[in-house]
């Protein structure tokens, strides 16, 4: 569940109104026993650290917390992060950092904590596959690369096509054990309904 926090500033546009760092993380723990939440992408502002340690406290044994924003996959910020315990999870994205040598210290650092590594495709992406190589070569366990609706995200998906076909009996489906902390729900369990 991407939430972009950053942009919207915790402001709700349908009620027009301001939610503060804590009653964020109410809502979140509100949507966290309604709904079968996986993971919550940039639960808090960018700069707000006070806030997502607070997340993390409320939510980081059952839920997914991937830092984008926050970290901008620079290893010094991913270091704070983690002396901090403000995340268990961290979104990648290669042009964002500048370098492949700076992306693979960044997925090391954060999987050596622990967390759940996310490598992820950025807005003016091109039909290059190397995301999906890279995600591999990572053992990262995701890629976000959007709806396969367009070239340039089908071309990364059909690359895990051709890696898995090369690889036969040695590739591996991870399921539910991508995650950091895999979900416990069922398939067919009922959610309550109606979060305010």
């Amino acid at each position: 569940m991407p939430l972009l926090s950053s942009e919207e500033t915790h402001h709700s546009r349908r009620e027009q109104r301001h939610l503060e760092p804590e009653e964020m993380v109410t809502y979140y723990e509100k949507l966290s026993t309604t709904y079968p939440l996986v993971l919550l992408e940039d639960g808090m502002g960018q700069d707000d650290w006070p806030g997502w340690k607070q997340l993390n406290a409320a939510l980081g044994d059952r839920i997914e917390l991937v830092g984008d924003d926050i970290f901008c996959t620079n290893p010094t910020l991913i270091a704070r992060g983690i002396d901090e315990n403000i995340a268990n999870a961290v979104l990648i994205k290669l042009n964002q950092i500048g370098t492949v040598t700076e992306t693979i210290t960044a997925v090391r650092m954060a999987q050596n904590q622990g967390w759940g590594t996310f490598v992820s495709h950025r807005s003016g992406e091109t039909v290059d596959s190397f995301i999906a190589d890279l995600t591999v070569a990572m053992d990262a366990g995701h890629l976000k690369s959007g709806a396969p609706a367009r070239g340039e995200r089908v071309e990364k998906y059909n690359q895990l096509l051709r890696i898995e076909e090369h690889l036969g009996d040695a590739a591996r489906y991870a399921g539910r054990q991508a995650y950091v902390r895999p979900p416990t729900f069922d398939r067919g369990q009922d959610v309550k309904r109606g979060v305010e």
